[in-house]
């Protein structure tokens, strides 16, 4: 899989307009039901690089992302703060075939073609049970059993049902990373990890361009992580040993200063750092790039004392996707 490319800003108005997918859906603050809202950014424009559906967001200097955000979990400022009890999905919102469990059913008989994929004879199963969901279900719906991925990525990417479904039914390859279907217009993609869940929610892009990462997965990649702190991740399956959220000590890559002196992530050295967390302000989540390949996301954390603080996390984008290598006050 190729890295998260960071991409320049423009520098006209952009109007946020809402969720088209999430909109008349009921807010949630565990961001699963996206919030419908509207904000209006006056400033650079993020510009969507190579066609890609999921363009690779980015912000010069010290540009932030606020408020807007209520589809990748972050819900406008009336929404009370996050704690373990607020993070549990909404009984509105089912997750019938919850991923990276092992009740999983049998792949049904009229689910839509998906090609194999050499190599990984497991994807093809993986993605038709997803596949079988996407025609069905509510956006809300799938931004549950799609916990893995921003909701409002969700919504962008699973958009053109009949291209992703023309694209699966091609024939698949694979990588050391992802299995891989591409249609003359499209391109979809799942990670192995989302292979071995048993039920795989790809990522889209239009063929020819890369599958990329975004700010809004920079967001998530913490939310999830905080989530699990407070004792409410978004899936039972949501761990660390399945679904690594904090990047590796080894080999040494953490570089974000650009010092071109790599040492090993400061987190994978202390985990943690951030013990005795009860909550934290999920709406209130923004974030910065730092430089390329890095970037910030504060979010104001609560500890067992009652302190509030605006935490700094550091994450580092690469093949899977962001890692968070570093936590500051």
């Amino acid at each position: 899989m190729e890295r998260a490319r960071p991409k320049p800003l423009g520098h006209e108005r952009k109007t946020w307009d809402r969720d088209r997918a999430a909109t008349s859906r009921p807010r949630s603050s565990d961001g699963v039901a996206a919030a419908s809202i509207q904000c209006t950014q006056t400033g650079p424009r993020i510009a969507r690089a190579r066609g890609v559906l999921l363009g690779g967001l980015a912000l010069t200097g010290a540009v932030l992302l606020t408020g807007c955000d209520s589809a990748v979990g972050i819900p406008d400022d009336s929404a009370p703060r996050v704690t373990a009890r607020d993070t549990t999905p909404p009984p509105t919102v089912p997750i019938t075939v919850p991923p990276g469990t092992s009740a999983l059913p049998p792949v049904p008989a009229d689910a839509p073609p998906v090609g194999a994929v050499p190599g990984l004879p497991a994807a093809a199963a993986a993605v038709q049970r997803w596949a079988t969901d996407l025609a069905s279900d509510t956006v809300a719906e799938s931004q549950a059993k799609c916990w893995t991925i921003a909701p409002r990525n969700v919504a962008d990417m699973y958009e053109n049902q009949q291209a992703i479904l023309t694209a699966l039914a091609q024939p698949g390859t694979s990588t050391q990373d992802m299995a891989v279907w591409k249609s003359r217009t499209t391109t979809v993609a799942v990670d192995r990890a989302a292979v071995d869940s048993g039920y795989a929610c790809p990522r889209v892009a239009v063929a020819g361009a890369d599958i990329e990462y975004n700010d809004a997965d920079a967001r998530h990649t913490v939310r999830r992580y905080l989530a699990r702190l407070v004792g409410a991740p978004l899936d039972p399956a949501d761990k660390e040993g399945a679904y690594p959220l904090i990047c590796k000590a080894s080999p040494a890559t953490w570089d974000p200063t650009g010092t071109g002196r790599p040492v090993p992530a400061p987190l994978a050295d202390n985990q943690g750092m951030l013990t005795g967390t009860t909550k934290f302000a999920d709406q209130e989540i923004r974030s910065e790039q730092l430089r390329t390949n890095y970037l910030a996301v504060l979010v104001p954390v609560t500890d067992s004392s009652g302190v509030t603080q605006t935490r700094t996390f550091t994450l580092l984008s690469g093949p899977d996707g962001y890692c968070i290598g570093d936590v500051s006050p």
